[in-house]
């Protein structure tokens, strides 16, 4: 949807009336989200010749503690409630989220208006001494934040020592440099976008280690009511990114998940198929949950409610019940 100058100094899109001298964009202030609002800025600029966008940096919870495990603050909310707050009380007309970090469940009055293209959805390894996982000795200390990637990695390589590992992307790399670690576990698509590529030492495979739901991909939050604002954010959305994220987020949403325990949902497009794979275990990894289903593209929505049913049945529900 384009917006000519005309339309956009009254302020009148399809009979919709609206006073807008910027677009305040809500971002949290780490390097890699303002990365990321920047990104969707320099996007909605371009896509709106007369389009003004203004960043608007909070801090969030998830920020100010960085000690205390997610899962013990309430699950990866604690990143997007303040931006979420910003638009309810009208101070933001949309919020940049990585998806990964949004909940399944939305606070009423607010959704997901655009999702642009996605970025490597992959973890990555990163080490200074080492070339590849397979080629830590036992023992070495290998830090990351996520549950996730320590239940599934540990499957693969049991003789690593996982050690939690918190702070923005240039903390945990100064971590790695002081030699408090053998190796990091970070996502690609972040290192990528800060100017960090040259850290990747592996592309971890997916079939390895699922990515977490929406991993690599950027979405923008806005007002549900707002049709002027969901109609510019439109103009970048990306269909392919947007379904399989959606698929991804409906698993996380039929299990009821949040932070609590380790669940990865990744959507993949394959020559004209599309596959969803999931993991799924206990805080101690002792009770383990993998399924798979595959389709046609159009039937994603479908597939994911099947896949999402199925971990149910497999023991999911008991599993969320107890955490």
């Amino acid at each position: 949807m384009i917006f000519n100058s005309l339309m956009w100094a009254a302020g009148i899109v399809a009979g919709y009336n609206y006073n807008m001298e910027k677009l305040r964009i809500a971002t949290r202030q780490s390097a890699l989200a303002l990365w990321q609002a920047n990104h969707i800025k320099g996007l909605l600029e371009s896509a709106h010749a007369d389009l003004q966008c203004e960043i608007v940096g909070m801090t969030t919870l998830g920020d100010r503690n960085k000690t205390s495990p997610l899962s013990q603050m309430g699950g990866k909310g604690v990143f997007v409630k303040e931006l979420e707050t910003a638009l309810l009380d009208g101070s933001a007309d949309i919020a940049v989220h990585s998806m990964k970090d949004v909940p399944g469940e939305l606070p009423e009055g607010l959704a997901i208006t655009s999702i642009v293209e996605r970025a490597s959805p992959q973890d990555a390894f990163v080490s200074n001494a080492f070339e590849s996982l397979a080629d830590l000795p036992n023992g070495s200390r290998v830090g990351s934040s996520s549950l996730r990637r320590v239940r599934q990695l540990e499957l693969t390589y049991p003789g690593l020592e996982f050690v939690e590992l918190r702070g923005n992307v240039d903390t945990r790399l100064r971590k790695l440099d002081e030699g408090e670690y053998e190796a990091v576990i970070l996502a690609v698509a972040g290192l990528t976008r800060l100017g960090f590529s040259d850290r990747v030492r592996e592309a971890i495979a997916t079939d390895i280690c699922i990515p977490a739901a929406g991993q690599g991909a950027v979405g923008i939050e806005s007002r549900s009511d707002d049709a002027f604002v969901a109609g510019l954010v439109e103009s970048i959305n990306h269909s392919l990114t947007r379904t399989c994220v959606t698929a991804e987020r409906k698993v996380t949403q039929l299990l009821g998940a949040t932070c609590n325990l380790p669940v990865a949902v990744y959507a993949e497009p394959r020559a004209g198929e599309f596959q969803l794979n999931s993991f799924l275990s206990d805080l101690d990894g002792k009770v383990i949950i993998r399924e798979q289903v595959a389709g046609n593209l159009d039937d994603a929505d479908s597939l994911a409610e099947k896949l999402g049913n199925n971990l149910l049945a497999r023991g999911a529900a008991g599993l969320m019940a107890a955490h």
